[in-house]
């Protein structure tokens, strides 16, 4: 199975993957990354920073827009080039943060696709914004 190649492809298309942050998300992606800072793992010195309380690492729901390109748009067999994030607000434990990919460009002669990139959560709230640039899977060879 193959995702969309670069001819199947049309500006606008989108797709979204939505989960709800759970404490043991932030603990698991603090032990495979090994990124333990405090802000993030450690309740009574969060209860002191400007955000009062833990939140969870900027990448994690980052992570949930590399999901949406290898499973779903443009989908298995996309090969993940560039990616611009700008961090805009906090994620914390509890929040339902929705991912969603678009297509903005199309470059077929360098087989590329430049795709608008944001996080959102439950309240409307935009936490992550960016582009990526991917290339699409090629259709498979025939004999």
């Amino acid at each position: 199975m193959i995702g969309k190649t670069i001819d199947e492809l049309e500006i606008g298309e989108a797709s979204e993957f939505s989960k709800t942050i759970a404490e043991s998300d932030v603990y698991l992606y603090a032990g495979l990354t090994g990124d333990f800072n405090p802000a993030h793992i450690n309740e009574e010195y969060a209860e002191k920073t400007f955000f009062k309380t833990r939140i969870a690492h900027g990448m994690l729901p980052a992570g949930f827009i590399s999901a949406i390109l290898g499973t779903q748009l443009p989908g298995p067999g996309t090969i993940y080039l560039e990616q611009e994030f700008k961090f805009l607000a906090p994620v914390r434990m509890g929040d339902t943060i929705t991912a969603r990919v678009e297509v903005i460009a199309i470059d077929k002669e360098k087989k590329k696709v430049r795709l608008k990139t944001t996080c959102t959560n439950q309240e409307g709230t935009v936490v992550l914004d960016g582009e990526a640039v991917v290339s699409p899977p090629r259709p498979p060879k025939t004999s």
